[in-house]
């Protein structure tokens, strides 16, 4: 899986990324035209294949940041391993990410974006398609299934290896961002400059300083969970005014008497002896 920048349009239209994704066993390609090589376009493309073939066990990708990332401090000493939002997205459907150490290790994909730019742009100038949206149907419906027919090959083995399809309600459910948020003191969430107003639960209250999981699809629908369970919540323009402060109850401090035994000294004390009996 990797993305392509060109100028995919010539002067017609603007430069972009073709998110390219090819199956090392039949050289089956599935492709996606977008701006630039984002988390959604990735996501776009993975969720299409699955749909029509199955779940790959694997992915090989470079180590862009949409794929990839280094560990944090706190990772390195937690032992826990660095994922992105695609990441973790693969994760949740069993697909493995092998990042590459070069561009020449990627070398079936490379030569598949060389095909690429020789043929799609010519078909494109053709078309007079100068859009992505132009572009992804004329992907769909005409270039990708003759590419396939003329560069696909028999694999060395009949049987498929993907995974079967989840279902479409999984899909919805795994491709989505992912974030972890504190609930405030006033019940309050903080996400992305936007505030969030937890409403009171019949049962399984989410608690003050409780961690919750914000999710956020690409069409901005939100939902807020709190031990899995998707919690009510509603947004607000400012945080809630705090309840006034109690006044302070001063109480009178009693103050013994002079000839009071805690003013006596201890020297001027009786001193009483209890006698021991064994």
């Amino acid at each position: 899986m990797d993305g392509s920048f060109h100028r995919w349009f010539e002067e017609r239209g603007p430069e972009g990324c073709l998110m390219n994704l090819v199956d090392d066993a039949t050289g089956t390609t599935l492709c996606r035209l977008g701006k630039q090589e984002t988390l959604w376009g990735a996501v776009h493309l993975l969720r299409s294949w699955i749909q029509r073939y199955g779940v790959p066990h694997a992915l090989y990708t470079d180590y862009k940041s949409v794929y990839v990332r280094a560990a944090s401090e706190a990772e390195k000493a937690a032992g826990k391993m660095p994922l992105t939002q695609f990441g973790r997205m693969c994760a949740k459907l069993g697909i493995r990410i092998i990042a590459a150490g070069s561009p020449q290790a990627k070398g079936r994909v490379e030569r598949n974006h060389g095909t690429h730019q020789d043929r799609l742009i010519k078909k494109l100038r053709r078309q007079n398609i100068y859009t992505y949206e132009g572009a992804n149907q004329f992907l769909e419906q005409s270039y990708l299934p003759e590419h396939n027919r003329c560069y696909g090959r028999a694999p060395a083995s009949a049987e498929d290896f993907h995974r079967p399809k989840p279902s479409l309600r999984r899909l919805e459910e795994v491709f989505c961002m992912e974030q972890e948020r504190i609930i405030s003191q006033d019940w309050v969430v903080r996400y992305n400059k936007r505030l969030f107003q937890i409403q009171r639960q019949s049962r399984h209250q989410a608690p003050a300083e409780g961690k919750v999981i914000v999710q956020e699809w690409e069409d901005g629908k939100l939902e807020i969970r709190y031990r899995g369970r998707k919690i009510a919540w509603e947004e607000i323009a400012v945080l809630p005014p705090s309840p006034p402060a109690s006044p302070k109850t001063i109480t009178a401090i009693h103050r013994p008497p002079a000839m009071h035994p805690w003013r006596r000294p201890y020297g001027g004390m009786p001193v009483q002896r209890h006698n021991a009996q064994w």
